[in-house]
């Protein structure tokens, strides 16, 4: 198989496509598509998302602190996508996208309730990069829809169908291929 040689550039592919929700006071709660996140730090439990300075959610997040990050799933595709588009210095997205406002527990940022999963978020570290400015953040808390859990109570998150974000396409995942260890896992006979 022959490759070819490409200029440097963000060929990390498949990402999570979330909806960031923020707020500050005087100013309409907004929610911001990023697909510029991860994992950190394991513990202390840290994220980062990184956003252009140029984009409306910014200064909100910039200036607060804090923002959620809202995990999405096929049915919220569209939504995702127009919260990526359009800019909440001209619509209200939650009002657009029929999106349901709930309250966080440790951040002044509403969830978005249709999310199965909601990660509240306070900036620890706030890094200029160049395109895109990194927050860094330590996860203040995780709200999980209870239908994502099985009887014993485990958190069976691949049931979700979370959407992935790659190249500008937008995938539903769901297929599991395996778990963690399983390549060296032995065999029950």
């Amino acid at each position: 198989m022959s490759k070819e040689l490409w200029k440097p550039g963000n060929m990390l592919y498949p990402l999570p496509a979330v909806m960031v929700s923020c707020s500050e006071p005087g100013k309409p709660d907004n929610i911001i598509t990023i697909a510029w996140t991860g994992t950190v730090c394991t513990n202390p439990p840290m994220v980062y998302i990184s956003v252009r300075p140029k984009r409306y959610s910014y200064e909100m997040i910039k200036n607060t602190g804090e923002f959620v990050i809202n995990l999405t799933t096929k049915e919220l595709a569209k939504a995702v996508d127009y919260c990526g588009v359009r800019s909440g210095k001209d619509v209200d997205k939650f009002k657009e996208m029929h999106l349901t406002k709930e309250a966080a527990s440790y951040v002044s940022v509403p969830l978005i309730k249709e999310c199965p999963v909601n990660i509240e978020c306070r900036v620890t570290e706030f890094k200029p990069l160049g395109s895109h400015d990194m927050f860094l953040a330590e996860v203040a808390g995780v709200h999980v829809e209870q239908s994502l859990l099985d009887e014993t109570g485990k958190f069976c998150l691949g049931n979700a169908r979370l959407l992935a974000y790659s190249h500008g396409e937008y995938f539903s995942l769901g297929e599991l291929l395996g778990t963690f260890g399983y390549s060296v896992k032995k065999k029950s006979r």
